[in-house]
């Protein structure tokens, strides 16, 4: 197998593969024709540094053709890539470079100070290059093909090791769950660098014959529902935190073109998708996957969501809830399970056990309640944190809100809310007693905060995950 040879080079020439938006608000299209030669070129000039099969190629490089073409190229050659997210520190590229020992890094010629801040035992590439075409090699399922970080919410990210299996095996999802179509537009704006963007900004949308949009700024809400209505994009792929913000804070349309939205990273609130659902008539299909098993589960395309659910096990995907706890029955039914860590630790052959809490209605949907070390258990409750925090932010003056449990002599944990608050509103006392009041009519009243604190902004990952941990250390 090879990716580049298998769907970019035998793509049709003129077919439509990435439409590129610059943040001075230029536009260029690019055809599999441009993508495969472009990519072939720069693979040749890979190896022409010595990159070969098996090495690894870090890039620092933002949403932009660029990074797509060093991927592929990667792919072609059997080379290793490590993408980074341009929000990422010297401390943070050190960490990845000390773990991953890259033959070279892509990158950005506006990420040099915090490249440079970071000891390089490598050579560094500031431009792409073009050499004569390098050929696509012959790759087996297992050999590795890429390298991304988990968030690091608990502890320091761990470099997770993806065979070329992973390529293909995006199929599933973006069938069942992405929804795309040949000929659509599709939009996930996952920044380079994370999980998500991976297997989302451009590889599942080239499975199914649909074309990706790469928007190289960063996230404001009005410019974001702007570029949807102008693009007409198709399939939209927005992280939980993008949904929320757009719905506290902009006038959503509708949209003639746009048929699919969906969401991944952490669990979406019920609140949010009815926000979405009445404003553009289309449902969010909320989804799960972790870094090291890629998607697990959906809300099917063309069936109803279900709000607060993060869907069935995708076609095929043996998952089964043991004692609260979701498990991956058996990871060779999962066509993207990894095959280990950069530190050596094979992943395993029986049961991979998510760490996440969920149940399992009657229809087998499932719902997200907390990681296992997020559950909250006081006076003998266990409470989710996330059907906490869905029904403070369904409250007007709350924008975003994160549950964590704070230590009580009595009760031996309660819940505590760490609030942010939307314009126009104010802390106090009697905000406290009337959020208090709207969590025990919106759910069982023993799971309302007793405690609740407001921050200007919650301690996130730069993939946009609340740092629980650290919330947890604040009490």
């Amino acid at each position: 197998m090879n990716f580049a040879r298998d769907v970019v080079d035998n793509a049709p020439r003129d077919r439509l593969a990435l439409v590129e938006l610059r943040r001075e608000r230029s536009r260029k299209a690019w055809s599999f024709g441009e993508v495969s030669d472009r990519s072939a070129r720069l693979a040749g000039a890979l190896a022409r540094r010595g990159v070969g099969k098996g090495d690894v190629v870090m890039t620092v490089i933002g949403n932009r053709p660029e990074w797509v073409l060093t991927m592929v190229a990667c792919f072609r050659i059997g080379a290793v890539a490590l993408p980074c997210n341009e929000q990422l520190r010297a401390k943070d590229l050190q960490l990845r470079i000390s773990a991953a020992a890259p033959k070279l890094i892509v990158a950005d010629e506006r990420n040099a100070p915090e490249l440079e801040a970071a000891p390089l035992d490598c050579e560094v590439m500031w431009e792409v290059e073009q050499a004569d075409p390098a050929p696509a090699v012959h790759l087996s399922p297992t050999d590795p093909c890429l390298i991304t970080f988990t968030s690091g919410t608990t502890g320091e990210p761990k470099g997770v090791v993806h065979g070329q299996r992973y390529l293909p095996g995006q199929r599933l999802q973006a069938e069942h769950w992405l929804g795309a179509r040949p000929g659509d537009l599709v939009w996930c704006t996952a920044a380079s660098g994370w999980s998500k963007s991976a297997r989302n900004v451009f590889i599942a949308p080239w499975l199914r014959g649909a074309a990706a949009l790469l928007h190289d700024a960063r996230f404001d809400p009005d410019e974001r529902l702007e570029i949807i209505k102008q693009e007409r994009v198709n399939v939209l792929c927005m992280a939980p935190t993008e949904y929320r913000v757009i719905a506290k804070r902009a006038e959503i349309p509708r949209f003639d073109a746009l048929r699919e939205l969906v969401a991944a990273g952490e669990a979406l609130n019920p609140e949010v998708m009815r926000t979405f659902e009445d404003a553009t008539g289309v449902q969010v299909r909320d989804g799960y996957g972790q870094t090291e098993t890629g998607q697990l589960t959906a809300n099917p395309v063309g069936q109803p969501a279900r709000p607060g659910s993060m869907g069935l096990p995708l076609p095929g995907i043996e998952l089964r809830v043991e004692d609260g706890e979701l498990v991956l029955a058996d990871p060779s039914t999962d066509p993207t399970f990894f095959v280990g860590y950069l530190d050596g630790v094979e992943a395993p052959d029986g049961p991979w056990r998510t760490g996440d809490r969920v149940r399992q209605d009657d229809d087998g949907y499932l719902y997200f309640e907390g990681r296992t070390d997020d559950v909250i258990i006081s006076a003998g409750y266990r409470i989710g944190p996330f059907e906490v925090e869905s029904a403070l932010v369904s409250h007007t003056a709350v924008a975003e809100a994160a549950v964590v449990a704070a230590p009580d002599e009595e009760r031996g944990a309660v819940v505590r809310a760490v609030v942010v608050l939307r314009d126009g509103f104010a802390p106090g006392d009697a905000l406290v007693r009337e959020l208090q009041d709207h969590v025990k009519n919106e759910t069982a009243p023993y799971k309302y905060p007793r405690i609740v604190d407001f921050v200007s902004e919650l301690p996130k990952t730069a993939s946009g995950k609340v740092k629980r941990a650290q919330l947890r250390s604040e009490t």
